[in-house]
């Protein structure tokens, strides 16, 4: 029963992630996993279904004996019953007997006879005897009823009995045979898993260079360098219909939002510790050592020295916007070094510092907050933060990997949304120049991130040729249509309309609906912008999980 399973099915045969840069290797290797999990698909599929059929029966075998475990417990109290009734016949018989045969043994014959010599009407006598003799008779055919539908009923209960053993003696066989079955079908599962973690794993390998596509915008992650954030609705690149993929937002979303602490104190006058509060989870505040910490490329340094050359947000914010990041960045500070024991960089990546004293409103803010950090657990946390969120931040878990207990999914605007106006309206962070744009740009088309209905339709068509094949990454548009025609399939030419679905609770676009000479399709949210930046042109992207697509 198990030859047909090939053991080379089970043999993880795929390599797992590389640190390969090469895109090829990587979707060659992404491709012979997921070569290896059909053949272990369809090698498993009999077995699958044998198993399927054999648990139904047992399943059916099971629900029988409970139906005859149920009849049986019927016919049981049948018998009880009619048992009871039989005793009950049993004790009349016996009164009408002992009443017919008076002076205790004596015949009809002879109480006839004394009847008659004591002068008594015979007819009568005749008649009377004839009645009590019909009782007895009719008594004794209930009698002989009640035992023989007694007997009908232990005779039933003994066939169903027997087949109730029957039953479960063949479901016993069933799980015997089944056993190894269901053995196979879970060690099959379980390579399919592996498998499919493998690709998985591969394809988040290739996320990392689309990651390095990303990276090439120079999107600022801190609010006080310069924001190299444009609007392309005003650019006219010289044709229409045109498409933008505008995001909400610039990575990474996570921890303090800075433009939104900017909206927090500058429209609804929050303080610093309730901005913060806003953005981390599960925090108090508490001072700390002005300890002495090591900074790339600079001697050691007292902590509160260090903080006066952090240029992370514009001076001309209110001083609680500042104060709140002068907390946030103490509390980075001692967390990322492990409390001085290690250095910290200069850069976005870490957060910036350009030596000296900033002085003005910052060297104020500083001072004002001096040594209070944010802790959890007794310890400064790591207090991520970012430019712009687009409205919606995110747990570290969720971007990083790793999970903390103080970074949260958060929806930054003041009243509820449900459309694209209710969150350009009301987002904290509405006034960053890069809160909604088309990321990217091309030397010709006026230097925008427009695209040509034919572009938009190559990115739809790889889409739908993702699904029997990796290799589109080096074919060009033509070759991708030629390609979907082989596997009966009809590419889009043109893309004419677009319409999305949004979740505005979570801050992501849940499905995208583009229209054209071939129909229409519609892709999740994530799918879509996954193999948009894998191959829209240039460096034209998609930089979060909220997005939206304008049509000019």
């Amino acid at each position: 029963m198990l030859g047909f399973f090939s053991r080379a099915v089970l043999a993880a045969d795929c390599s797992g992630p590389s640190s390969s840069d090469d895109l090829d290797v990587l979707k060659a290797k992404e491709q012979e996993c997921r070569k290896l999990l059909q053949i272990s698909i369809d090698a498993t599929k009999p077995s699958a279904e044998k198993m399927i059929e054999m648990e139904n029966n047992i399943a059916a075998i099971e629900a029988n004996v409970k139906s005859l475990s149920d009849q049986i417990d019927k016919k049981k109290k049948d018998i009880a019953d009619d048992e009871e009734k039989l005793v009950g016949k049993k004790a009349l018989l016996d009164v009408q007997v002992r009443d017919f045969y008076k002076n205790d043994s004596q015949s009809d014959l002879e109480y006839l006879l004394s009847t008659l010599m004591s002068g008594s009407n015979v007819s009568e006598t005749i008649q009377l005897l004839g009645y009590r003799q019909t009782l007895i008779n009719q008594q004794k055919q209930v009698i002989t009823s009640i035992v023989l539908e007694v007997n009908d009923l232990a005779a039933a209960k003994k066939k169903l009995e027997d087949t109730q053993d029957w039953l479960t003696a063949e479901k016993a066989n069933l799980e015997v045979v089944l056993a190894p079955i269901r053995d196979l079908v879970k060690r099959a599962t379980a390579y399919q898993a592996t498998l499919s973690a493998t690709a998985g794993s591969l394809s988040a390998r290739q996320q990392e260079l689309i990651a390095a596509k990303i990276g090439s915008l120079n999107l600022s992650r801190s609010a006080g360098i310069s924001m190299a954030c444009s609007d392309d609705r005003n650019i006219d690149p010289g044709f229409s219909p045109r498409f933008a993929f505008y995001t909400f937002g610039i990575p990474h979303r996570v921890g303090m939002n800075q433009f939104g602490a900017y909206g927090r104190a500058n429209y609804d006058h929050q303080g610093y510790q309730d901005i913060l509060r806003a953005y981390y989870n599960n925090i108090n505040f508490e001072k700390r050592s002005n300890i002495t910490i090591k900074v790339d490329g600079y001697p050691d340094m007292p902590l509160e020295q260090y903080m006066l050359g952090i240029y992370e947000v514009p001076d001309s914010w209110p001083m609680d916007a500042l104060k709140a990041q002068a907390v946030a960045a103490r509390s980075y500070a001692l967390a990322y070094t492990n409390n001085g024991a290690n250095s910290i960089c200069t850069t976005q990546d870490c957060q910036v510092y350009k030596g000296g004293n900033k002085g003005g409103n910052w060297e104020q803010a500083v001072k004002q907050t001096e040594r209070e950090v944010m802790t959890n657990g007794g310890q400064a946390i790591k207090a991520w933060f970012s430019s712009t969120d687009g409205g919606y931040t995110h747990t570290s878990g969720e971007v990083f990997g790793g999970a903390t207990d103080w970074t949260k999914n958060l929806r930054d605007t003041n009243g509820d949304v449900n459309s694209i106006s209710d969150l350009q309206s009301k987002a904290y962070d509405r006034d960053s120049p890069c809160f909604y744009n088309a990321q990217g740009w091309r030397t010709q088309y006026n230097k925008s991130a427009w695209l040509k209905p034919e572009e938009v339709a190559d990115v739809v068509n790889v889409i739908l040729l993702s699904s029997s094949t990796t290799d589109w990454d080096s074919w060009d548009a033509d070759r991708v249509k030629s390609e979907l025609r082989s596997r009966g399939m009809t590419p889009f030419n043109q893309i004419t309309d677009v319409s999305m679905n949004f979740d505005f609770g979570s801050g992501r676009t849940t499905s995208v609906t583009l229209s054209g000479d071939a129909g229409s399709k519609t892709f999740d949210g994530k799918t879509f912008k996954d193999y948009f930046n894998a191959r829209a042109p240039a460096n034209i992207a998609i930089v979060g999980p909220l997005f939206n697509i304008e049509k000019k």
